[in-house]
Protein backbone atom coordinates (compact mmCIF):
# COMPACT_ATOMS: atom_id res chain seq x y z
CA UNK A 1 0.00 0.00 0.00
CA UNK A 2 1.45 3.34 -1.07
CA UNK A 3 0.67 6.55 0.82
CA UNK A 4 0.39 9.76 -1.19
CA UNK A 5 0.17 13.34 0.01
CA UNK A 6 -0.57 16.57 -1.83
CA UNK A 7 -1.62 20.14 -1.20
CA UNK A 8 -4.22 22.42 -2.73
CA UNK A 9 -5.37 25.97 -2.01
CA UNK A 10 -8.78 26.89 -0.60
CA UNK A 11 -10.10 30.40 -1.25
CA UNK A 12 -10.40 32.53 1.91
CA UNK A 13 -13.66 32.39 3.82
CA UNK A 14 -14.91 29.17 2.21
CA UNK A 15 -13.91 26.59 4.81
CA UNK A 16 -17.46 25.80 5.95
CA UNK A 17 -18.73 25.42 2.38
CA UNK A 18 -15.79 23.18 1.46
CA UNK A 19 -16.48 21.02 4.51
CA UNK A 20 -20.23 20.94 3.81
CA UNK A 21 -19.72 19.72 0.25
CA UNK A 22 -17.34 16.99 1.37
CA UNK A 23 -19.68 15.95 4.19
CA UNK A 24 -22.20 15.30 1.39
CA UNK A 25 -19.75 13.50 -0.91
CA UNK A 26 -21.64 11.97 -3.81
CA UNK A 27 -21.96 8.17 -3.51
CA UNK A 28 -20.93 7.73 -7.16
CA UNK A 29 -17.72 9.68 -6.54
CA UNK A 30 -16.94 7.69 -3.41
CA UNK A 31 -17.53 4.49 -5.39
CA UNK A 32 -15.17 5.66 -8.16
CA UNK A 33 -12.43 6.48 -5.66
CA UNK A 34 -12.79 3.09 -3.98
CA UNK A 35 -12.80 1.29 -7.34
CA UNK A 36 -9.58 3.13 -8.16
CA UNK A 37 -8.07 1.59 -5.04
CA UNK A 38 -8.09 4.71 -2.87
CA UNK A 39 -8.69 4.22 0.82
CA UNK A 40 -7.98 5.95 4.10
CA UNK A 41 -8.33 9.37 2.41
CA UNK A 42 -8.20 12.54 4.52
CA UNK A 43 -7.95 16.24 3.77
CA UNK A 44 -6.60 18.64 6.40
CA UNK A 45 -6.72 22.44 6.41
CA UNK A 46 -4.03 24.86 7.55
CA UNK A 47 -6.32 27.69 8.68
CA UNK A 48 -3.51 30.27 8.59
CA UNK A 49 -2.64 29.73 4.92
CA UNK A 50 -5.81 28.07 3.52
CA UNK A 51 -3.62 25.22 2.30
CA UNK A 52 -5.43 21.90 2.05
CA UNK A 53 -3.35 18.78 2.65
CA UNK A 54 -4.62 15.49 1.24
CA UNK A 55 -3.32 12.11 2.36
CA UNK A 56 -4.49 8.78 0.97
CA UNK A 57 -3.50 5.17 0.55
CA UNK A 58 -3.61 3.32 -2.76
CA UNK A 59 -2.29 -0.03 -3.95
CA UNK A 60 -1.29 1.21 -7.40
CA UNK A 61 -0.76 4.98 -7.75
CA UNK A 62 -0.89 4.60 -11.55
CA UNK A 63 -4.65 3.97 -11.19
CA UNK A 64 -5.12 7.64 -10.33
CA UNK A 65 -4.08 8.64 -13.85
CA UNK A 66 -7.47 7.55 -15.18
CA UNK A 67 -9.57 9.60 -12.73
CA UNK A 68 -9.68 12.74 -14.95
CA UNK A 69 -11.38 10.67 -17.68
CA UNK A 70 -14.46 9.87 -15.57
CA UNK A 71 -17.52 12.06 -15.93
CA UNK A 72 -18.29 12.06 -12.20
CA UNK A 73 -14.78 13.34 -11.48
CA UNK A 74 -15.20 16.15 -14.03
CA UNK A 75 -18.60 16.98 -12.55
CA UNK A 76 -17.11 17.13 -9.02
CA UNK A 77 -14.30 19.41 -10.15
CA UNK A 78 -16.80 21.76 -11.79
CA UNK A 79 -18.84 21.72 -8.57
CA UNK A 80 -15.77 22.61 -6.46
CA UNK A 81 -14.04 25.12 -8.77
CA UNK A 82 -15.52 28.18 -7.05
CA UNK A 83 -13.90 27.20 -3.75
CA UNK A 84 -10.29 26.61 -4.67
CA UNK A 85 -7.44 27.29 -7.08
CA UNK A 86 -8.08 25.26 -10.24
CA UNK A 87 -6.53 24.41 -13.58
CA UNK A 88 -8.26 25.25 -16.89
CA UNK A 89 -9.99 21.82 -16.85
CA UNK A 90 -11.43 22.64 -13.37
CA UNK A 91 -9.17 20.10 -11.63
CA UNK A 92 -7.71 21.51 -8.43
CA UNK A 93 -4.17 22.81 -8.60
CA UNK A 94 -2.48 20.00 -6.70
CA UNK A 95 1.15 19.78 -5.66
CA UNK A 96 2.55 16.37 -4.71
CA UNK A 97 4.35 16.27 -1.39
CA UNK A 98 7.30 13.90 -0.98
CA UNK A 99 7.36 11.83 2.17
CA UNK A 100 10.30 12.73 4.42
CA UNK A 101 9.31 10.81 7.55
CA UNK A 102 6.96 7.99 8.49
CA UNK A 103 6.58 6.19 11.79
CA UNK A 104 4.55 2.98 12.02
Amino acid sequence: MKRLAFKMKLHPGLTEEYKRRHDQLWPELQQLLKQTGIEDYSIFLDEETNDLFGVLKINNPENMNDLPNHSVMKKWWAYMKDLMDCNPDNSPVSISLPEVFYMK
